[in-house]
């Protein structure tokens, strides 16, 4: 048996001496304490330091801190996606020097790729936003679209812009509304309005992430192409001028009430159901129904469609 496969014998006793002592202050303290020779003392550390469940907890490297496993984990594997990422760009970098990607001009304008698995698409949108120098623009809607607000601080402590749209019911969700508070604390632009169609971000005004609306897993389609990203800048520019700001820490409806009411409105006079209605526009069926019940007292409507006609008319009217 070699001295790193007997060293390795030795990681979990090693690393549960850092946790109850709190941490490994000397080597050979450690090695005499646990009965294992300084050698294989060494070589355990230097395994647990490389799977970064310890760190040097001093200048001269000698004190070694335990780390949460779960932390651990997400280390390595935020390691690991940077690190598949940056192959992968650095394959398609090859391929398009030699042809095989981008064999002419016109190819060249239009390129289309989909990512599936949570992993990859954390592992590209990091490597994206690593590269990104100038703008990104979000439309935050429905489907399976985690939680980027620490990438997005990243980018604005950068110096990028970070402008966006998402739905109004971001503003009930308290969670939500302390993470963009934090966000707009820190320099970017959230507006809300009452029904974001999909979830994408174009990064300076060039590469698109159109994220699926599969709500099973998450996946994304990465766009390459100028005239699809004009697109998108027009409809975000589009939604930005029709949007709400959104100010202070204030939560709730309040100061969108009557842009929701003339979508739920719109709607209601289509005939849908409180259940449709409330899905198309990302809100519970119980705060839906509580803005119906509003509108109908105001309109003095006896009924649900009645009160969308009389609603959608009044706000036709009003434009």
């Amino acid at each position: 048996m070699t001295l790193m496969s007997f060293a390795r014998d030795h990681v979990m006793d090693v690393y549960r001496y850092a946790e109850r002592k709190g941490a490994i202050e000397a080597i050979e303290v450690a090695a005499a304490d646990l009965g294992i020779d300084v050698g294989e003392m060494r070589e355990a550390v230097c395994h647990l330091v490389d799977s970064r469940l310890l760190r040097p907890d001093d200048g001269a490297g000698e004190r070694y801190a335990p780390v949460d496993p779960e932390l651990a984990a997400a280390s390595l594997v935020s390691t690991v996606e940077r690190e598949i990422y940056r192959r992968r760009e650095l394959i398609d970098q090859i391929k398009e020097r030699v042809g095989l990607v981008r064999p002419s001009p016109e190819a060249s304008r239009s390129t289309v790729d989909y990512l599936v698995g949570a992993m990859e698409v954390r592992g590209f949108l990091k490597t994206a936003s690593d590269a990104c120098r100038d703008e990104v623009l979000v439309l935050q809607g429905g489907g399976v679209v985690g939680d980027l607000s620490e990438t997005y601080l990243d980018l604005l402590a950068r110096g990028v812009t970070v402008r966006i749209i998402c739905q109004h019911r971001n503003r009930a969700d308290i969670g939500t509304r302390m993470r963009m508070k934090r966000l707009t604390d820190a320099g970017a632009s959230v507006y809300t309005v009452s029904h974001v169609p999909r979830s994408a971000t174009v990064f300076d005004r060039s590469l698109v992430v159109l994220f699926g609306a599969d709500d099973t897993e998450a996946n994304v389609a990465r766009v390459h192409n100028q005239g699809i990203a004009q697109f998108f800048l027009d409809l975000f520019n589009h939604l930005w001028e029709t949007a709400t700001p959104l100010e202070g820490i204030d939560f709730g409806y309040a100061g969108v009430a009557d842009d929701l009411q003339q979508s739920i409105a719109v709607l209601m006079a289509k005939g849908y159901t409180d259940e449709v209605v409330a899905r198309k526009l990302g809100m519970s069926v119980r705060s839906c129904r509580r803005h119906i019940a509003t509108m109908m007292r105001d309109l003095d409507a006896t009924s649900r469609f009645q009160a969308g006609v009389q609603a959608a008319r009044k706000y036709l009217t009003a434009e």
